[in-house]
């Protein structure tokens, strides 16, 4: 059974920083291209960042680059999203994604950045 069990998320203000992780298990995870996506209410599910099976490649929203840092250990089966400077509009539910020849979701974790 595979699982993605998102961590890190809470209420910052606006400057401040968060580190997501989501943990992965019943995959091979090494095969697998991940993404962190994010929904705020009433808006689409939007893709924030991803990175390449190896780790050798991202990519970032442009709302994020220059802020956002995404990053993986293939040892520990975890993929991290490195947040600083915090904006209001970063307020959202944070979902990692696997994708290889099928696509997994983890369940989210609320990020809310107020002061």
């Amino acid at each position: 059974q595979v699982q993605l069990v998102e961590s890190g998320g809470g209420l910052v203000q606006p400057g401040g920083s968060l580190r997501l992780s989501c943990a992965a298990s019943g995959l091979t995870f090494s095969v697998y291209r991940m993404n962190w996506y994010r929904q705020a209410p009433g808006k689409e599910r939007e893709l924030v960042a991803g990175i390449a099976s190896a780790g050798d490649s991202t990519n970032y929203a442009d709302s994020v680059k220059g802020r956002f840092t995404i990053s993986r250990d293939n040892a520990k089966n975890t993929v991290y999203l490195q947040m600083n400077s915090l904006k209001p509009e970063d307020t959202a539910m944070y979902y990692c994604m696997a994708l290889f020849t099928k696509v997994y979701w983890g369940q989210g974790t609320q990020v809310t950045v107020s002061s």
